[in-house]
């Protein structure tokens, strides 16, 4: 892959790490509820679903999906209602886990391993993720050079992105802490959380095979 195209590569892929998504919302939520190890825990299996959907979309799941409604359509609603099942969640909360401070006595931190699999599955259900990859990369491959390696800068890339971008929205997120200290501010966090969640599960119903 030659050095400019890279670079193009990774203007767009930063773009699309930045806009808001699932992800993000889990990122800034895990911030404010769990601190800096919350995020880093969720945005390492998210950024593992995106290798994993980079894998399935370069062995053809991306091309099934645009041809194949009912494919397209199990795994738009499969997305959808995981999204809204974390919305749900997140609105019921009623107070932050670390409201009472990071060395507070009884402490209680959700488990690594649960943090990481909500991550992973928040991007492989997501088949705008899987359109994403599929529409991104045929754009900047060279068919001329080989296709695996420039695959694997691509999807390294985009790992790397995604994760930076997740890091940076937690640090931005955990620096409001302070002011959601208050009781009823928590509660109002969760419910505009849960309430964005539940937004773009049902706005994925209404995406199109194209990606929009």
């Amino acid at each position: 892959m030659q050095f400019d195209v890279w670079l193009m590569f990774c203007a767009v892929a930063l773009a699309a790490a930045l806009s808001p998504g699932p992800a993000i919302v889990l990122a800034i939520s895990n911030a404010v509820s769990g601190g800096m190890r919350a995020v880093l825990c969720s945005s390492l299996g998210n950024v593992l679903g995106l290798l994993l959907v980079a894998g399935v979309s370069t062995f053809g799941l991306g091309a099934l999906l645009s041809t194949s409604a009912s494919a397209f359509m199990f795994a738009k609603y499969l997305g959808a209602l995981y999204l809204v099942y974390l919305g749900v969640k997140q609105f019921r909360k009623r107070e932050l886990v670390l409201s009472a401070g990071a060395n507070a006595p009884g402490q209680r931190h959700r488990p690594a391993g649960a943090l990481f699999r909500e991550g992973v599955l928040v991007a492989v259900t997501n088949p705008k993720v899987i359109a994403l990859f599929s529409a991104m990369f045929p754009v900047f491959l060279d068919t001329a050079q080989p296709v695996g390696a420039q695959f694997v800068v691509m999807t390294a890339t985009m790992m790397t992105l995604s994760l930076l971008c997740l890091l940076g929205y937690g640090v931005l997120a955990r620096s409001a802490r302070r002011w959601l200290s208050v009781p009823h501010r928590q509660r109002w966090f969760h419910r505009v959380a849960g309430s964005v969640f539940i937004v773009m599960g049902a706005g994925l119903t209404a995406l199109g095979r194209n990606g929009h």
